[in-house]
C-alpha cells in the first residue's frame, strides 16, 4: 500500500505542476475506501460493499476532458475492481476495471485510477466487476457536463439528480455466488431499490421549475419502468448523446443503461409518487419513492400509478422514438448530425447468438456457441508483455455456429479504423441486454423474426441514437454500426448479471499493429501486475 501511496502522491504533484505550466484540462482527485458494512435495503441485513461508507457510493462530477484520479483502498478480505460503465478510455483500455484489462486491487491494497473523460458528456455510471460485487453496492453515478462554451440544447435545469434503479436480493453477494459457482441458475430478485432503498427515497423540487433526472438502471437482470405520478418526462440525453426531446408518461430503463430526463414541477403542490416496476416478469416487482414540492400540501395519495407489465411493442416503440437530435452540440461545439454515420460502407457483418445450456452437468451462457473463460492473466497486459499461450485470437466466431456450448477464453479480433455491423440475435423468451465497453454505437434496427441481408432496408441511416447499451427483445435482434477508432481489448457483455459472470461475454480486440501515442497509450506507470505479468516492469513516468 505505500508504494501505491507514494506513487498516488508523486502523481498528485507531477499533476498539479503539469497543470500550472500548461493550463491543460482540469483534474479531479479523489480518495475512496472500499469496505464491507451493513445494509438493510430490504428491511434485512446483509453484508453491503460501500464507498467512504456509503451505499450507494458518491456521484463522480466532471466536464468533457477533465482528467479523473481516483485512489482506490481496496479494505475488504477478496480482490476487488471497479469499471466504468460508458465511459471510453480512450486509447487506454488498461483502466478500463474489468478482468480481461486491469489486474485486481489484492485485499489491503490500494489502486490510483487515471482516467479522463475525453470527448464525452452525458450520464453514466461505475460498478465493481469483479466475482459477483454488484449484488453488494459499490456502484454510483458519473455525470460529464459540456464544456461552458459549448451550447447545450435546453436551459440549465433547477436541480440534477442521480437516480440509480435496479433489481435486488435478500442473500449477500457470497451466497448468490456460491449458487452460480455450483452451476445454479439464480431466483428472481425480491425487490427494487431507488438510490438504494426500497421506500422513502425522495426527490425534492419547487413548484414551477424543471429539474435533470439522470436514471441509470444498475440492477442485475431486469428491464425497469421509471414514472412519476401526474408528471411528464422529456428525455433529452441517452449515454452521451443529445436526443430529439420526447416527452412520455413512462420510460423502459433496461439493465445497464442510462437516460436523462426533465421533469417540470407544474402540479398542485404536494407529494406525488415516483414509481419503479419491473418489465416482463412473471411476478410485476414494484417500489415508490416520493417526488416532494417544497410547498407540499399533503402527502401521496391516490392508487400508485399502473405502468406497462408485459407489452413488447410498447417498449419496442418507445424504443424507436428516442433519437438523435442532429442540430445539437455533443461534447464538440459541432452538430451531433455532422458525422453521417449512414453513408458509410461496412467492412464486416458479425452476428452474435445468445445460448444457454449446460456444461458438464453446470449452468452455463455464451455468444456463437463459445462460454467465456477468465485466463489467468488479463488479457491486455499479455498483449503488452507478449506473453503467448493466454488467449488465441479466433476462439470465437464472426458468426453463430449453431454448436453446443464450449468454454474457451473467447477474444475476436477487428482492425482498427474499420466500420462494421454487429447483429445480436436472440431466440430466447427474455429481453437481453448488451453493452461494449470503449465505445458509442448507433442502433440503427431492432425487430421481432430472424435478421436477414433484407432487413438492413428498415435501418435508420439519418438519425439513430449512438449509445454504448442496448436491449434486443425476446426472439428479436438488435443491429448496431461502429466505428472502431478504439484501439484496445474490450469487453462485450451481457448486462444480466448471472449471464455474464456464467460466460456470456468475450473481448474484442481493436488491433493495429502501430505502437504509436496515437493510436494508443502504454500500460500505466502505476500498472498492478498479476498472473504470468508478474515481475515484469512497466514504463518510466
Amino acid at each position: 500500500m505505500a508504494a501505491n501511496a507514494s506513487f498516488a502522491a508523486a502523481l498528485f504533484i507531477g499533476l498539479s505542476l503539469l497543470f500550472a505550466v500548461t493550463a491543460e484540462d482540469p483534474y479531479r482527485f479523489y480518495e475512496w475506501n472500499i469496505t464491507y458494512g451493513d445494509i438493510y435495503p430490504l428491511g434485512v441485513r446483509q453484508q453491503g460493499i460501500l464507498i467512504n461508507g456509503q451505499f450507494p457510493g458518491p456521484d463522480i462530477h466532471s466536464v468533457t476532458n477533465d482528467n479523473i484520479i481516483i485512489n482506490v483502498y481496496n479494505s475488504l478480505d477478496e480482490p476487488f475492481l471497479l469499471s466504468w460503465n460508458g465511459v471510453q478510455q480512450r486509447r487506454n483500455s488498461f483502466v478500463d476495471g474489468v478482468y480481461g484489462t486491469t489486474c485486481p486491487i489484492p485485499p489491503g491494497q490500494n489502486y490510483t485510477y487515471v482516467l479522463q473523460m475525453k470527448d464525452q458528456i452525458g450520464s453514466f455510471y461505475y460498478f465493481p466487476s469483479l466475482a459477483f460485487h454488484k449484488a453488494a453496492g459499490g456502484f454510483g453515478g458519473i455525470r460529464i457536463l459540456s464544456r461552458p462554451r459549448i451550447p447545450v440544447p435546453f436551459p440549465d435545469p433547477a436541480g440534477d439528480t442521480t437516480v440509480l434503479i435496479g433489481d435486488w436480493y435478500k442473500s449477500n453477494h457470497t451466497d448468490l455466488k456460491a449458487q452460480l459457482d455450483n452451476g445454479k441458475k439464480l431466483p428472481l430478485p425480491d425487490g427494487i431499490l431507488i438510490n438504494g432503498r426500497s421506500s422513502g427515497a425522495t426527490l425534492n423540487v419547487e413548484q414551477g421549475k424543471t429539474y435533470r433526472l439522470r436514471i441509470s438502471n444498475v440492477g442485475l437482470q431486469d428491464s425497469l419502468n421509471f414514472r412519476i405520478q401526474n408528471h411528464k418526462m422529456k428525455v433529452v440525453e441517452v449515454e452521451g448523446t443529445h436526443t430529439l426531446q420526447t416527452t412520455f408518461s413512462s420510460l423502459d430503463v433496461h439493465v445497464g443503461q442510462s437516460y436523462s430526463v426533465l421533469v417540470t414541477a407544474d402540479q398542485p403542490p404536494r407529494d406525488y409518487y415516483v414509481v419503479v416496476s419491473s418489465r416482463f416478469t412473471s411476478n410485476v416487482l414494484t417500489t415508490t419513492g416520493v417526488l416532494r414540492y417544497s410547498n407540499s400540501a399533503g402527502a401521496v395519495s391516490g392508487p400508485i400509478p399502473g405502468g406497462p407489465t408485459i407489452q413488447i411493442d410498447w417498449s419496442l416503440n418507445q424504443a424507436r422514438a428516442i433519437r438523435t437530435n442532429l442540430t445539437a452540440s455533443g461534447p464538440r461545439p459541432n452538430p451531433q448530425g455532422s458525422y453521417h454515420y449512414g453513408m458509410i460502407n461496412t467492412t464486416r457483418t458479425i452476428r452474435l447468438a445468445s445460448s444457454a445450456g449446460q456444461v458438464d452437468g453446470k449452468q452455463r451462457y455464451a455468444v456463437n456457441s463459445v462460454s467465456f473463460k477468465p485466463a489467468d492473466t488479463p488479457l491486455k497486459l499479455a498483449d503488452y508483455f507478449k506473453i503467448d499461450g493466454v488467449y488465441r485470437t479466433g476462439s470465437i466466431q464472426y458468426q453463430p455456429t449453431g454448436g453446443g456450448i464450449y468454454l474457451d477464453t473467447s477474444v475476436m479480433q477487428v482492425d482498427y479504423r474499420t466500420f462494421v455491423e454487429i447483429v445480436f440475435e436472440n431466440s430466447e423468451d427474455i429481453v437481453q441486454s448488451w453493452h461494449l465497453d470503449g465505445y458509442s454505437f448507433w442502433v440503427v434496427g431492432m425487430d421481432g423474426g430472424q435478421w436477414s441481408p433484407d432487413s438492413r432496408n428498415e435501418y435508420n441511416l439519418r438519425d439513430a441514437v449512438a449509445r454504448c447499451t442496448v436491449q434486443v427483445y425476446p426472439s428479436s435482434w438488435t443491429a448496431i454500426l461502429i466505428a472502431l477508432d478504439n484501439v484496445g481489448m474490450w469487453n462485450l457483455r451481457s448486462e444480466f448479471w448471472a449471464r455474464q459472470y456464467l460466460g456470456q461475454q468475450f473481448y474484442l480486440r481493436v488491433y493495429t499493429p502501430s505502437t504509436s501515442l496515437r493510436d494508443e497509450y502504454p500500460v500505466p506507470r502505476n500498472a498492478l501486475l498479476c498472473g504470468r505479468a508478474s515481475g515484469r516492469r512497466t514504463r518510466p513516468l
